[in-house]
């Protein structure tokens, strides 16, 4: 299974769990792991190669900033956020397709059907967040066509060829420039107005899950049942901590899925009282336990 990462030294602490996460719940027998960089150290690059292990075989490319010298970034989306759309000129011409997985991923099942997955002709696999007004929103500030999703880039099953073939970094830099004024999330916005309709969407409740979609899913009454911890623990493959709601970020997290996180790193979370999510969840679980007892 090949994949794809780009990070600067500052998210290694990030990326480590998901990695290990992947060693451990991705389901191959083994990985080709291309990191896309330009910083990494020496003792970067071996931390990632222990995490990685035996099933591991990591390549590190080393790609020149001054590529992406006037795209527009920000402290929260630095120039690597580029680095995965010259990602089809950067790996090796031998490469048919990549899973890319940004670093703030935990891997909680099997890998394997998604990425064998039919491209069906699409450039990319990926998952929508949106939902209906914030995608009306979007279609207006970036002139979509009606029908284009618009695209969470944290999860992406790349069709090399296709992109090799259709992917430009000049147009990629040239939208950005023109666009620049209204871009919000700068790749996500790239990658949507330019090639969406040319990605066929996954399902974001199995391949790109966070607490949000999951409260937007339950939120809706026409949604039965409801999806809950057992549900995710069956069915998920990939729990996805974009935005600011981090398991390891300074505000408490919002939600029920921190759990994999610390799952994966072993660790507890640094207050003592469960999250707000998790507490709601416990008691969900206890009232549901009662009952049971009951009717047995």
């Amino acid at each position: 299974m090949n994949l794809l990462f780009t990070l600067n030294r500052g998210y290694l602490p990030v990326f480590l769990p998901c990695l290990r996460s992947v060693m451990t719940r991705g389901g191959a027998d083994s990985y080709d792991i291309y990191v896309l960089h330009s910083d990494l150290e020496d003792g970067d690059k071996l931390s990632i190669c222990r995490t990685a292990g035996d099933k591991g075989a990591c390549h590190f490319i080393l790609v020149d900033p001054a590529i992406f010298a006037d795209f527009p970034e920000t402290k929260r989306y630095p120039m690597q956020i580029y680095y995965r759309l010259a990602a089809p000129s950067l790996l090796p011409e031998d490469l048919d397709r990549i899973l890319y997985l940004d670093g703030d991923t935990i891997i909680i099942n099997p890998l394997l059907e998604l990425y064998n997955t039919d491209f069906e002709g699409s450039y990319l696999m990926a998952c929508t967040h949106i939902r209906r007004l914030l995608g009306m929103f979007n279609q207006v500030r970036l002139s979509l066509e009606e029908d284009v999703p618009y695209i969470n880039t944290g999860v992406m099953m790349m069709n090399l060829p296709a992109l090799r073939e259709h992917l430009h970094l000049e147009d990629i830099q040239a939208y950005a420039l023109e666009n620049r004024h209204i871009l919000m999330l700068p790749d996500q916005d790239i990658v949507t107005a330019l090639y969406g309709q040319h990605i066929k969407l996954m399902d974001s409740l199995r391949y790109n899950l966070s607490d949000r979609l999951l409260n937007h899913y339950n939120a809706d009454p026409t949604h039965m049942p409801k999806l809950d911890l057992d549900w995710v623990r069956a069915n998920t493959s990939i729990i996805h901590y974009y935005g600011r709601n981090k398991p390891w970020g300074d505000q408490p997290y919002l939600g029920i899925l921190d759990v994999f996180y610390y799952e994966a790193t072993g660790t507890e979370p640094s207050d003592t009282e469960p999250s707000e999510g998790r507490r709601k969840q416990k008691a969900r679980s206890k009232t549901k336990k009662r009952t049971s007892d009951e009717i047995d």
